[in-house]
């Protein structure tokens, strides 16, 4: 019996990646529907406004979500405020992507 290993869910996760923080457009308040094929196991309506609820999201989004939902769903001003929770949740080699491609969160 041969086992495969499963692709990586890093791969392509460099062109996910915003260019920018300038880029991101998402909103600074109220809520935010993520579509099911994002949020299929758990809660699809996040309140920005809500810190925890926040994170989550933001999480989510930086793990699963294309450069489409990142740029639409996440704000720059609320994720730099975010990043040293953000980068603790989420997976060493996926921060240093985001990281090297937007050094203004590595200071934050």
């Amino acid at each position: 019996m041969t086992s495969t290993a499963l692709p990586s869910r890093l791969i392509g996760a460099a062109d996910r990646i915003p260019a920018s923080l300038a880029e991101l457009s998402g909103p600074e308040h109220g809520r935010v529907e993520l579509p099911v094929r994002l949020a299929w196991s758990g809660p699809t309506d996040f309140d920005v406004s809500d810190p925890r609820e926040r994170l989550t999201l933001y999480c989510l989004l930086l793990d699963c979500g294309q450069y489409g939902d990142i740029i639409r769903y996440v704000n720059p001003d609320l994720l730099r405020r975010d990043w040293p929770r953000v980068r603790r949740l989420t997976a060493r080699r996926l921060i240093s992507l985001w990281e090297r491609r937007l050094p203004d969160l590595a200071a934050a």
